[in-house]
């Protein structure tokens, strides 16, 4: 464990929202610079923190966005942040680059040779005083590199690998995500709010231009779901579910992308339209009747979130996090 994590470690210690894991992580900034906490006049007097986020995933989704967030929200608070990712990372024509604020740095590393070797290089040049990792791969290649500075994952998914068990601290969005980490773990362990962004109400003209995009009529009932088009999505469940159901004066729409999209058309044949990704996807939330998230394993899906603040109601899967 790195110096400046071991300022602040307990083993096995477990804290709720309301205290930034990235301060405890840095010993000198206790609640101050917590999440949505009112006064941070008195931290903001503190040198900023030197904080690297790692994501080696393609394309723009829910863990793209959460970590864009972070990113953004920290330099707000006048934090030197910076931004390591993949040089392919734009799927689909989507990439987390387009959503961050132009104060965050970007390092972009080789997908697959020498990849470990430049991450190490822009460490070192960075010096940060936290390495946050998102998703497996980061996290792997951040412990495998053991770096001075301390370490802190955002749980996504689960603690799919033990190289998670070697970081100083781990960011469950989800308590089901604290009950499943190994009782073995040695470090700090916080339950952070999911944060959620308000969006702005439509006028009623503005929706019906969108639901009109999915050939959906006034009186048509549009039931909607959004996400990347990935088995453990559940979107064949929806499918399969709405073709059953025949509802009258009823349409589907699944607003995404992903490598599953050939198999789900093919099961749609039609009767369920898949019109990709949508930049201003929290628009069309507000065009939905009915909000569906049949995913098969979620830690908690922003997604849910986001319809249910465009006031639209949710049927989920009673996967753990939905």
């Amino acid at each position: 464990m790195s110096e400046s994590a071991a300022v602040m470690h307990s083993k096995g210690a477990a804290y709720d929202s309301g205290i930034d894991p990235l301060c405890q992580l840095r010993g000198d900034r206790t609640a101050l610079l917590s999440w949505g906490h009112e006064d941070t006049s008195a931290a903001l007097e503190l040198p900023p923190l030197k904080i690297m986020h790692v994501i080696l995933s393609r394309g723009f989704a829910g863990s793209e966005r959460s970590t864009a967030e972070s990113c953004n929200a920290q330099v707000s608070l006048g934090q030197a942040v910076t931004l390591v990712v993949r040089r392919s990372h734009r799927s689909h024509g989507q990439s987390i680059r387009d959503h961050l604020d132009a104060a965050v740095q970007v390092h972009e590393i080789n997908d697959r040779f020498w990849t470990q070797r430049q991450l190490r290089q822009a460490i070192e040049s960075f010096g940060p005083d936290i390495i946050h990792t998102h998703l497996r791969r980061a996290s792997r290649l951040v412990t495998r590199l053991e770096p001075e500075a301390a370490t802190i994952a955002t749980l996504h998914l689960s603690v799919n690998g033990l190289h998670y068990l070697k970081l100083d601290a781990l960011i469950c969005n989800a308590r089901w995500q604290m009950r499943d980490i190994p009782a073995n773990y040695q470090g700090l362990v916080f339950k952070a709010d999911n944060s959620l962004v308000p969006h702005p109400r439509l006028a009623h003209e503005a929706v019906q231009r969108l639901r009109s995009e999915f050939g959906a009529e006034p009186a048509d009932y549009l039931i909607g779901g959004v996400g990347r088009l990935a088995y453990s999505k559940g979107w064949d469940i929806l499918i399969k579910a709405f073709q059953q159901a025949r509802l009258p004066q009823a349409r589907c729409v699944i607003l995404g992308e992903g490598r599953e999209r050939r198999r789900l058309e093919n099961l749609a044949q039609g009767a369920v339209d898949l019109p990709g990704f949508r930049s201003n996807v929290k628009d069309y939330y507000q065009a939905f009747d009915l909000f569906v998230c049949p995913s098969r394993r979620e830690p908690l899906p922003r997604v849910i979130l986001e319809a249910l603040d465009a006031g639209v109601p949710v049927v989920a899967s009673a996967a753990d996090g939905c």
